[in-house]
């Protein structure tokens, strides 16, 4: 890609996917802008934005410049950045078996892994915020599915060894979309390293291997997160 040409990236650090990519980017050194966009002011809704940014209406988005090429999603970013960018082999595998693997685990997760703890921090924490009543029957539920959920990654994802979530050695991008989801719960005070050694593990080596960024990424995180026992 040519050095001319960098990114707006559209991101709030409260949302999981834009701090994957955030992530991503710092790790990467891809030429970007950053732009800063307040969901909680709905500055994702404005007609600017959604003329200007992104149809959806979501973060993250990046607008490619000089071209103004627009686009959505954090997984068809992160691909399309691996397509675009000298970025280090071992984040999207040109190995076709390896990238299967990586596909396997960012196709899985939308249902799964995303779905499971979003839901649970949407209801039990963003819902209160926005004076939103709150069931223990449907709580409990989506607990119950979220840590269902985050047992399977403990128990079939993952081992003792030393690897990360599509079974290789080196970092991809799917264990920044896996890390990031999987920190979304402490905004509940739910801590899903607790009681998971494999889990504990494999989120301490996707940090010490992103660092500073990790940490920096999800300062907003912990500032609004309870203190977990």
């Amino acid at each position: 890609m040519s050095s001319s040409r960098s990114i707006r990236f559209y991101y709030d650090l409260i949302s999981q996917p834009c701090r994957a990519l955030y992530i991503f980017l710092q790790q990467t050194k891809i030429p970007h802008e950053k732009c800063p966009t307040a969901l909680r002011k709905w500055e994702h809704t404005t007609p600017e934005f959604l003329q200007n940014v992104n149809r959806f209406g979501k973060v993250p988005a990046i607008v490619e410049v000089p071209s103004q090429f627009k686009l959505a999603e954090s997984i068809a970013i992160l691909r399309y950045l691996t397509r675009e960018h000298p970025v280090p082999d071992h984040w999207y595998p040109r190995d076709i078996r390896r990238r299967a693997r990586v596909d396997e685990y960012l196709e899985w997760q939308h249902a799964n892994t995303r779905t499971h703890c979003a839901s649970y921090v949407r209801y039990i924490w963003r819902g209160p915020l926005r004076g939103e009543p709150m069931e223990g029957r449907i709580a409990e539920r989506l607990r119950a599915e979220m840590i269902a959920c985050l047992d399977f990654i403990e128990t079939n994802l993952l081992s003792d060894e030393p690897r990360y979530i599509d079974g290789g050695t080196e970092i991809t991008i799917a264990d920044l979309i896996a890390a990031c989801e999987i920190e979304q719960p402490k905004l509940t005070g739910y801590d899903a390293r607790v009681g998971r050694p494999r889990l504990a593990a494999y989120m301490q080596r996707v940090r010490e291997h992103t660092q500073p960024d990790y940490d920096e990424a999800h300062q907003v995180l912990h500032k609004f997160a309870p203190k977990v026992a």
